[in-house]
């Protein structure tokens, strides 16, 4: 069967004119898909390769964890004339990423090497998340990611009680055999996507500057995973007492682009 752009769904590809344009060799593998299947060439895959375009579909901006409808507390400081211009963003920034080294990436080994204690990991993670607004935006986050991983790549977790991110996306990452170095890269890398797409939509960089400077804190992005890779639940602080406070005063915004 044939759509109105020519593609034969049996395997073969026509042209305009219903003409046969392209078959699939003798050697096919079929592979199925979610509702018909597709028959490609048979070939041999790189498990490491394969892993490539898994990491790729995790950092997409098209990838369905609802991180666009946060600032992490930019918004608020921003209202509050707490970052004022670039270089005030610059500097919340890294006070941003640092604050992910010791209070988010902990929870994130934690989980990776034990996913099966998921459930006590979200428990404690919602014990230490006292700021009201970063506890809602972690669990609505980590809602959004147990769902997307569970309908897209069946990973077979269990919802755990709260739902919080940063021990899901561990739990989630050891399912998807992607090691653990990759999985907190991965980790800093929408954290840092997230906050500079909040600064542009909230004028305070442009779009092609939030692109400069994701560029400019890829060393520092690096630099935040490596540190954080060793980090147990021990080694959880709060790094950035004003970010917090800052981020805890977003309900009484008297308006606001993001839930958090």
């Amino acid at each position: 069967m044939a759509d109105r752009r020519g593609v034969d769904f049996t395997g073969d590809m026509r042209d305009p004119s219903g003409e046969p344009v392209a078959t699939v060799g003798a050697g096919a593998e079929t592979i199925p898909g979610p509702e018909s299947p597709t028959s490609v060439p048979a070939v041999d895959v790189n498990p490491a390769v394969a892993t490539d375009w898994l990491r790729w579909q995790l950092v997409d901006s098209a990838f369905p964890t609802g991180g666009f409808a946060h600032s992490s507390g930019l918004e608020a400081a921003w209202q509050h004339d707490e970052v004022r211009n670039r270089e005030d963003f610059r500097s919340w920034l890294t006070s941003s990423l640092r604050q992910l080294t010791r209070g988010s990436i902990p929870w994130v080994n934690a989980a990776h090497a034990q996913p099966g204690q998921l459930e006590a990991l979200d428990r404690h993670c919602d014990a230490f998340l006292s700021n009201h607004v970063a506890n809602r935006a972690s669990r609505l986050q980590g809602r959004a990611l147990q769902a997307a991983g569970e309908r897209i790549f069946q990973a077979g977790i269990p919802a755990p009680p709260l739902g919080h991110f940063a021990p899901l996306f561990g739990a989630l990452t050891a399912a998807l055999r992607i090691s653990h170095p990759d999985a907190v890269r991965i980790f800093v890398q929408l954290h840092l996507r997230g906050v500079i797409a909040a600064a542009v939509r909230l004028n305070i960089v442009g779009p092609m500057e939030g692109q400069i400077l994701q560029f400019q804190f890829a060393t520092i992005a690096e630099a935040v995973s490596c540190r954080g890779l060793p980090l147990t639940l021990a080694d959880l602080a709060q790094t950035a007492p004003l970010l917090d406070l800052w981020q805890g005063a977003q309900d009484r915004l008297y308006s606001r682009l993001f839930q958090s």
